[in-house]
């Protein structure tokens, strides 16, 4: 798995956990639909940093909690 898959696996995660849609995840973090949107269907690549601590933010986790998956350990690089 790369690291654009964990992280897609992740956000759908957090999206079922908390019986929740993209849309409402988007508008609870302070971005736009296109942000996520985007990723999660692989036109575009790995977000920053800034842009997951506000999926964070909108999900009331934090980093730590995010990255608390085993998967994450030994992604590939995809660039």
């Amino acid at each position: 798995m790369n690291i654009d898959e964990a992280i897609r696996k992740r956000i759908n995660e957090i999206v079922e956990a908390n019986k929740t849609t993209l849309t409402a995840l988007c508008l609870n973090s302070n971005l736009t639909p296109s942000t996520i949107f985007d990723f999660m269907s692989g036109k575009s690549k790995c977000p920053k940093v800034i842009t997951i601590k506000k999926i964070c933010s909108g999900a009331n986790m934090t980093l730590e909690e995010f990255f608390a998956r085993d998967y994450f350990n030994g992604t590939e690089d995809v660039y």
